[in-house]
Formats: C-alpha cells, sequence, structure tokens
C-alpha cells in the first residue's frame, strides 16, 4: 500500500489540505477498524464528488453532441459515469494501492473492487472541489474521465454491442468460455475468453463471470474494429 498523500503527484493536483485527500481514500471498513470519529470515511466526500461529476460530464456532452436528443445525451453520460467505467478508468493512476483498506476489506480483493474503486474516484473529485475549487475539479474530470468517449460508450455497453455486430455478419456465432476459475468463495477470480465462430478475439477477467465476459467483449471489439485498447480510459 502507497500513502494517500503521494497519488497527488500522480494526478498532477497538489492539495493545500492534504487531509481531504486522505479522507477520500479511506473506506469506512478502515475508518471503523480504527475507530475513527463518525464521517472520517469518504462517503460524504464520494456524494459531493458524485454531483460535480454529474454536471461536468452534463455540460462536456451538451456541447459535444449538439445534435443528439436528451434519451441519448443520458444513455451517454451513464456510459461514462457508471461504476464499471469508473473503475475501469482508475487503472492508470493504479488508485487501488492508496486505499486505506479493512484488513478484512484488503485481504478480500477490496483494492480490485469495482464499487470501492469507483466511489474513492467520485470521492476523490469531492476533495479537489472542496480544497480548489470547481475549475479544478473539472480539469481532473476532463483528464481522466471525459476521454474517449467512443471506447467507453463500448465499454459500457461491450456485450450488447458485440452481440448485435456479430449477428449481423457471417463471422459465426458468438459465445463465452471460462479459461480459469481461482480464489476461495469470498474472493473469487475469473478469467473467460470471447470466441467469434472457432476464433478466440477476446480474454477478460474480473471477480465475477459477468464481469469478465465484459472485459472480453471489450477487447473483442476493440479487435474487430482495429482500436487499440491501449487508450481506452486514459
Amino acid at each position: 500500500m502507497k500513502r494517500p498523500v503521494e497519488l497527488q503527484e500522480v494526478i498532477g493536483y497538489r492539495f493545500g489540505q492534504e487531509g481531504l485527500l486522505t479522507q477520500a481514500l479511506t473506506h469506512s471498513s478502515y475508518a471503523n477498524e480504527k475507530h475513527m470519529k463518525k464521517g472520517s470515511d469518504n462517503e460524504r466526500l464520494e456524494f459531493l464528488g458524485d454531483a460535480v461529476l454529474e454536471i461536468v460530464s452534463s455540460e462536456f456532452l451538451y456541447h459535444k453532441y449538439p445534435n443528439l436528443p436528451e434519451g441519448e445525451l443520458t444513455k451517454l453520460r451513464a456510459s461514462l459515469v457508471c461504476e464499471p467505467t469508473l473503475a475501469f478508468c482508475t487503472q492508470p493512476l493504479h488508485l487501488g494501492d492508496y486505499l486505506l483498506l479493512g484488513k478484512g476489506e484488503d485481504m478480500t480483493g477490496g483494492r480490485k473492487r469495482k464499487s470501492i474503486l469507483s466511489d474513492a474516484l467520485e470521492a476523490v473529485i469531492g476533495a479537489i472541489y472542496l480544497d480548489g475549487g470547481f475549475a479544478n475539479a473539472k480539469e481532473f474530470i476532463s483528464k481522466y474521465i471525459l476521454t474517449d468517449t467512443e471506447h467507453k460508450q463500448l465499454f459500457y455497453d461491450s456485450k450488447t454491442i458485440l452481440q448485435e455486430e456479430v449477428q449481423g455478419s457471417d463471422k459465426g456465432s458468438l459465445h463465452y468460455e471460462l479459461v480459469r476459475e481461482e480464489g476461495p468463495d469470498h474472493n473469487k477470480h475469473f478469467v473467460v475468453a470471447a470466441y467469434v465462430g472457432e476464433e478466440k478475439l477476446g480474454m477478460g477477467e474480473g471477480p465475477t463471470k459477468k464481469a469478465a465476459e465484459q472485459q472480453a467483449a471489450y477487447e473483442t471489439l476493440l479487435k474487430l474494429r482495429g482500436l487499440n485498447g491501449g487508450n481506452a480510459c486514459i
């Protein structure tokens, strides 16, 4: 585990109140274990960060897609700020390495759990907003979340989009195969391969088979479209 304040170098923002960053990275399991006072974990900051993220992403999409109706904008915003996508966007930050977790949560894979990562990312947004104002929070969101929207929409809808594309082609049927299942019941890890016809096109992994299939579908879509997955969510 790395010290929470070290994250400042990674994100390129220096806190005037470093305690806000520490709080943003403090999970309730850690606060409870250490008998910290009520409100010391990141839940309130997550609440605030979620609201800031919604207004910034809404404004971004409003200007980027001037011809899209409200319903399509809502769907696109959901693809950018949903739990799996936000957790995906924490990967280049290695956010999980900086989290303060209770021992039990840490031992059962909490540093890779999508719900914990996405909540922490929103809490960091809330902390930046309180420390440096709306402009700094917006800059952080623009840099780490509102990039490669096309890739993120693919990620959000990967299984559905892939199924539709395969059905409309002569490539063969789509199916997923479980390659490997590891770990105890409380901390499972699944590896899944996506096949189109007889060809294996994508691999995915995650704490559930569904999450692994989503990742495998996403990698398959990138391959079919000739896109570089390394540019997604960074």
